[in-house]
């Protein structure tokens, strides 16, 4: 979202998401859909990892992703007009990478940018985002200098930063991603645009 970091804010919609999940990037677009009109709302992402090390990650050959996204994903994608398919990347990556990378992406004012281009990188055009150098493209073409992106991956004070988030999102009992907070207002999953709409009303109300 251009200017991030000079909007004049009046309400906040915090995600809490997970790059290889697609449902995420469904969410995503319903809230951009939902402040297309407004310069007054940020989105304040916050990390999830569905699959941290060491856990295994999913394979896309296997039987249980295809069945997932003909059941359920490329339903509620084809609703909601979302393009997006089935990446082929295997094993999926774990997004510990691009989660420290968005940590540095926030202190440079491109989290929203930076988050929206990693998304659509793995669900659009089935680029392996657990890839240093995937992931230091994806990142110039969020609006970030590479080589700076690149180094911050290594660095210690945006692996903290991400230990931390985690931590949180552990007290907050986030177990479903999406999850958005919106005032008050929690929703575990996707939210329509319309949804989305009426909770920024209501917090604004508040």
């Amino acid at each position: 979202m251009p200017g991030e970091a000079e909007l004049a804010v009046t309400a906040q919609i915090h995600l809490w998401s997970d790059y290889v999940c697609p449902f995420c990037l469904i969410a995503d677009e319903m809230i951009e859909r939902a402040i297309a009109d407004r310069t007054d709302v940020e989105v304040v992402h916050h990390p999830h990892e569905l699959r941290p090390r060491p856990t295994p990650t999913l394979r896309p050959e296997d039987p249980y992703l295809p069945d997932v996204w003909e059941r359920a994903v490329y339903p509620m994608a084809r609703h909601h007009e979302v393009p997006m398919r089935l990446p082929t990347v295997s094993p999926q990556p774990y997004t510990e990478l691009a989660f420290l990378g968005a940590q540095y992406a926030a202190e440079q004012g491109r989290a929203h940018a930076y988050h929206r281009r990693v998304l659509t990188a793995f669900f659009r055009e089935d680029l392996d985002i657990g890839d240093r150098a995937v992931l230091a493209r994806v990142a110039e073409e969020a609006g970030l200098d590479p080589a700076a992106y690149t180094a911050a991956l290594d660095e210690p004070v945006y692996a903290e930063r991400h230990r931390q988030a985690l931590a949180e999102s552990a007290r907050m009992n986030i177990t479903v991603v999406p999850t958005l907070v919106i005032g008050t207002r929690r929703i575990d999953g996707v939210a329509t645009d319309g949804v989305i709409r009426r909770a920024l009303r209501e917090a604004v109300a508040v």
